[in-house]
Parts: C-alpha cells; structure tokens; sequence
C-alpha cells in the first residue's frame, strides 16, 4: 500500500477535524470544547500544508536544479504554507482568548459546565 504524503495529510486532517467538531458538539465542558476548536484549528492547518505539498518537489526557486520548463510540475505552492502560518497564530491568538474567558467564567460561577452559563426558561 504506498499512499503519497498528501493523501496521508489530507486524511489525518480531515478526521482532526472530525474528532474536533464531535468534541465540540458532544461535550457540555467549556474546557473539552476549547480543545475540540483547537484540534479542528489543527486539522485545517494541516489540509493546508497538504495542498501545497508535490511529492518529489524542491523549492520555487528557478535556478540550475530547477528550470523554468520542470517548475509547473516539481515546485511545491509557497502560498499554503505562508498562509499556514498566519492561521496558526491567529488561531493560538484566539484559543488564548478563549482561555481567557474560560478562567472569567470559571470566576463568576464556580464551573465549567454549558448548563450553568444558560438563561433559565420562563
């Protein structure tokens, strides 16, 4: 069985973000459903990179390795791995806020629990 890389990326991340969105819609925790956002978070950084990827590629760079009639086929994109990077920030910037208001509500009523936090019905 000789899968290429991509593939093996392109499924990983797709159950990551499976195993994410469950996490998030099964469990009443605030704390699970953090991780289960930065697991989903994980799996798209990871589908990203895994459609830029050329098994066999070199870097775009045009030179004696790499000339300009083989760049189409052999140059891996720089754009999803440039554009992973930024996600991955913003997507530690945004777990970190959610941490945040984790730590507030934990404060305010002594737990984590989805149940404490909604209005009570009339």
């Amino acid at each position: 069985m000789d899968l290429p890389v991509s593939t093996i990326l392109l499924v990983t991340g797709l159950c990551l973000m499976l195993i994410g969105i469950y996490g998030i819609l099964a469990h009443r925790n605030i704390m699970r459903m953090i991780i289960g956002f930065a697991l989903v978070d994980t799996g798209i950084h990871i589908v990203m990179v895994a459609t830029g990827y050329i098994t066999g590629g070199t870097a775009p760079i045009i030179d004696a390795a790499l000339p300009k009639a083989e760049a189409a086929q052999r140059a891996v994109d720089p754009i999803p791995s440039a554009l992973t990077v930024t996600a991955i920030v913003i997507g530690f910037s945004v777990t970190a806020v959610m941490l945040a208001y984790a730590i507030r509500l934990y404060e305010a009523k002594k737990t984590l629990s989805i149940e404490a936090f909604s209005e009570p019905e009339c």
